[in-house]
């Protein structure tokens, strides 16, 4: 008798055990009911310092109850800041706001450094420098060359029938013996390089490439003449690049750049920002190159923040179903590069048209991008919402957050953009950690 009160004793404890560990259905709070927090690491003055901006909105909307591909994009986060392993590549695309590449960077070395051994590898970068016109300022590219510089827009006809790529930029140079050099500039995290992907001439390239006082680390290199790029392997991992090209023949087409991917052995999250100023939807959908580069170096997470120019036009020339349509069509291709890629949709910051005029076609905007995130169970980060709405650029711009031309944010408005930008983020990690997931 006693053994069997033992055994009972013991079948009950194990009961009780496993009934504690399954959570009840009811408690699962659904993503679109979820009560996210005004702040997370942001300092809470900012409630005072800047009392008009709407905090309880600066967060990841979500539309429907799950959302599977945050969910994936979760669980991969999870398990790399546990076990130190893995890649996760981010991007975000935009116009001049991202060029800048300033709240942006802020979140690339949010993400660097917020865990410890995460640093991750810097992914994609452009010469904006050659191309004469304003480059990021964490990083920076130089050549004694002569460089012609194109950009993706209508209004910038060239000699060429360019196919633009991921970036939406190229820059070409006739000489025989070319040079270019890249260094980390004003940056926290210049992260290591030990793999170079070069985006040049389609076809067989026909340049030999040296890598000058590192080229004893040089020990592979490769070539895709179909997709138009060149991988170099180092043995070790370096900070700056000195590469040469010198003609393998007498004649041969000018050299092409379209871009450099900088990758290493590290785990962790590349950030990589496209932006052209001036550039809107249709533009980066006229980039032929866009998606077949984009699967080369697939992308976890996919920021959208454009529509700041597809939306600077008059009320009655602005088509909000054409800009849908595009936005959707950029949405595609990134699922097509990963079914699993998370996509934010991030509504346009407000801002005034001419300088004079309220925009009202950004609220026109969010209602699109509020629709595709209820058909695709994909994010929405409302800038135009937390900023306040409707004419609230010139409240930001009274505060010293944004410039006299009402659309673009002053450098202390930018990085107040990041700040909210990354708390929005561990909100969303937050509110992961506290729904349970179907693994």
């Amino acid at each position: 008798m006693r053994y069997l009160v033992q055994i009972a004793f013991l079948f009950l404890s194990c009961w009780t055990v496993a009934q504690d560990s399954i959570v009840p259905q009811d408690s699962i709070v659904p993503l679109d009911q979820y009560k996210v927090p005004d702040f997370r690491n942001m300092d809470t003055a900012y409630r005072s310092i800047y009392p008009f901006v709407q905090y309880d909105l600066n967060n990841y909307k979500f539309h429907s109850a799950r959302s599977a591909n945050f969910e994936t994009l979760y669980r991969k986060l999870s398990k790399m800041i546990e076990t130190k392993e893995g890649k996760l590549n981010f991007y975000h695309i935009g116009g001049s706001h991202i060029q800048a590449d300033i709240y942006s960077h802020d979140a690339r070395e949010f993400l660097a450094t917020n865990w410890e051994g995460l640093q991750g590898e810097r992914g994609w970068v452009f010469p904006f420098d050659l191309a004469k016109t304003n480059n990021p300022g964490n990083y920076e590219f130089s050549s004694p060359n002569t460089w012609q510089g194109y950009r993706c827009l209508p209004h910038r006809p060239s000699k060429y029938d360019l196919d633009y790529g991921l970036l939406g930029a190229m820059i070409t140079c006739a000489d025989t013996a070319i040079t270019i050099r890249f260094k980390h500039d004003r940056t926290t995290v210049p992260q290591p390089i030990n793999h170079v992907r070069i985006f040049h001439n389609i076809g067989e390239f026909p340049y030999w490439m040296h890598f000058g006082p590192d080229e004893l680390l040089v020990w592979k290199t490769t070539h895709n003449p179909e997709l138009g790029y060149s991988d170099v392997y180092l043995t070790d991992p370096v900070d700056t690049l000195n590469i040469q090209f010198q003609p393998l023949e007498n004649e041969v087409p000018e050299l092409e750049i379209y871009g450099f991917i900088l990758m290493n052995d590290e785990p962790g999250i590349s950030y990589t920002s496209i932006g052209i100023n001036g550039a809107g939807l249709y533009t980066y959908l006229d980039n032929k190159r866009f998606e077949e580069q984009l699967k080369t170096y697939p992308p976890d997470f996919f920021a959208y923040s454009v529509g700041t120019n597809d939306g600077n036009t008059t009320y009655a020339k602005f088509k909000p179903e054409v800009y849908k349509r595009n936005l959707e069509k950029m949405m595609q291709m990134a699922l097509r590069a990963n079914p699993d890629c998370a996509l934010l949709l991030t509504v346009p910051n407000d801002s005034y048209y001419r300088r004079r005029y309220l925009n009202k076609n950004i609220a026109r905007e969010r209602t699109m991008i509020v629709e595709l995130a209820e058909e695709y169970n994909m994010a929405v980060w409302d800038m135009y919402g937390i900023m306040g709405g409707l004419g609230s650029s010139k409240t930001w711009r009274n505060n010293k957050l944004m410039r006299s031309d009402l659309i673009h944010f002053t450098s202390e408005g930018y990085h107040f953009k990041g700040e909210l930008y990354i708390d929005a983020f561990l909100k969303y990690m937050d509110q992961m950690e506290q729904t349970p997931l179907e693994y």
